[in-house]
């Protein structure tokens, strides 16, 4: 049985449009419900949301479904993804359910749901629960004297906002430091400036004010220019964008210079050998990280092990090995000493960490290698499977001839997004960018 609504990450679409409308959420709630119904004992679901208008809408649908299956509901309103892992961990909830499309623009949103352990639901989980969706539960639904509950955690922010800090290392502050943080006017826009602040920094916030429309619009994670400008304006020590639901992070050095997922990986991974703290021997990574660490690692005698892209596929491989650091280019970085997903607070300040304990400035601290050549480009379609159409398989399989064995092409299906992504990587940078046009004007030929 495949999956039709679960992508990558979840569920995710345009907002009140099939399957992010009220009803479908009600569906999933009431699907989850059955799914995790589990003894005598009385059900907790941990509902978070970032700062789409669309939550106000998704929330109470959600909300609903839960209660008539019988399980409490604790809301907790705007919160990071990971703080809504974190909750359903410290609550011993049943089921956590975070509403947010992540780095999308406000028109989308999408529903993450986690097991009791904190953990994303597996795809054999997801295809269950899509199951019971096509099935029907209503002959499960609770009788009126068992009808859940909800109510409002109203120290939700504060309880995260103290986890957070005591991943920073006892006996260090960010006294003397200036950090700009961006928060995309999404999930940590209360909590993110707050960390940094009572860990002693000046704090420098951007995209504090969301408006339910707002959310990473020309800023966070994935638009990162204005923070680097600040940091410049400013002269702050770095700089620090989040994405709308704070999973994901990118990182500014003191020049205005951007540093990715790849490199803070690398600077984890270096400070963790040296004081003795990462295991599994190795680092996880998806294909669409850079082989220049790859080669990076390999110099401080760690492996890299890659795994398909999407940070859950992450988590899976770092719990079956026994790693604690892995992650994203894009940004999500799993610290599993810490965290059941990625957290770009908690990977933030260990990049802080390093800085106060060397004492260099960010440039001489966060780039550890220098990458490949790589190009990354997207290209929308509408409704057809371009990657199965001839013309295109052709393409692909040319550009692998071309790069031979000397590089990676890496062309996928978004699981968030209508889009084709190509990616190439060699040491030739041309080589690398004409593979990457040739693909991408394949792949619109045969999807216009």
């Amino acid at each position: 049985m495949t999956r039709d609504i679960f992508g990558t990450d979840g569920i995710r679409g345009a907002a009140n449009i099939e399957p992010m409308t009220a009803a479908t959420a009600l569906r999933v709630a009431m699907a989850a419900g059955h799914r995790f119904m589990r003894g005598d004992h009385r059900h907790l679901v941990v509902i978070g949301k970032d700062t789409r208008l669309s939550g106000y809408m998704l929330e109470p649908a959600m909300t609903s479904g839960f209660i008539s299956m019988g399980m409490d509901v604790v809301l907790v309103g705007p919160l990071p993804t990971p703080a809504v892992a974190m909750l359903t961990r410290s609550l011993r909830a049943d089921l956590g359910v975070m509403l947010s499309a992540s780095h999308n623009p406000y028109q989308d949103n999408g529903i993450k749901l986690f097991g009791p352990e904190g953990y994303k639901l597996s795809d054999t989980v997801e295809r269950e629960i899509e199951k019971h969706m096509d099935n029907g539960v209503e002959e499960h639904l609770a009788v009126s004297d068992q009808l859940g509950k909800a109510m409002r955690l109203d120290d939700a922010q504060g309880r995260y906002v103290e986890y957070v800090k005591n991943t920073f290392p006892k006996g260090l502050r960010l006294d003397g430091m200036k950090v700009v943080v961006d928060c995309a006017y999404g999930a940590a826009y209360k909590v993110a400036p707050l960390v940094l602040w009572e860990l002693g920094a000046e704090v420098i916030p951007l995209g504090t004010r969301p408006d339910g429309f707002n959310i990473n619009r020309g800023c966070g994670a994935t638009e990162p220019q204005d923070m680097c400008a600040k940091v410049v304006e400013s002269r702050a020590d770095i700089g620090i964008a989040l994405d709308g639901d704070a999973d994901r992070l990118i990182i500014a050095d003191e020049k205005g210079e951007v540093i990715d997922g790849d490199q803070i990986m690398a600077l984890v991974a270096t400070d963790w050998k040296d004081t003795g703290h990462i295991r599994g021997d190795a680092l996880v990574a998806t294909v669409m990280s850079n082989m220049g660490l790859e080669q990076y690692l390999a110099s401080l005698d760690l492996g890299l092990v890659w795994v398909q892209v999407g940070d859950r596929y992450v988590v899976e491989t770092m719990r079956s090995g026994g790693h604690n650091v892995g992650g994203e280019q894009s940004g999500h970085i799993i610290l599993s000493d810490y965290s059941t997903t990625g957290d770009g607070l908690i990977a933030a300040l260990q990049v802080l960490s390093v800085l106060v304990k060397t004492g260099r400035p960010a440039s001489e601290v966060v780039r550890r290698f220098d990458p490949f050549p790589q190009v990354l480009r997207s290209v929308r379609f509408n409704g057809a499977e371009p990657l199965e159409n001839s013309k295109v398989k052709a393409a692909i399989a040319e550009g692998e001839a071309e790069l031979g064995g000397n590089g990676r092409l890496v062309v996928r299906k978004s699981g968030t997004e209508s889009l084709i992504r190509v990616m190439a990587e060699a040491e030739d940078e041309r080589l690398v960018g004409g593979v990457v046009k040739r693909i991408i004007e394949v792949i619109e030929q045969v999807s216009g």
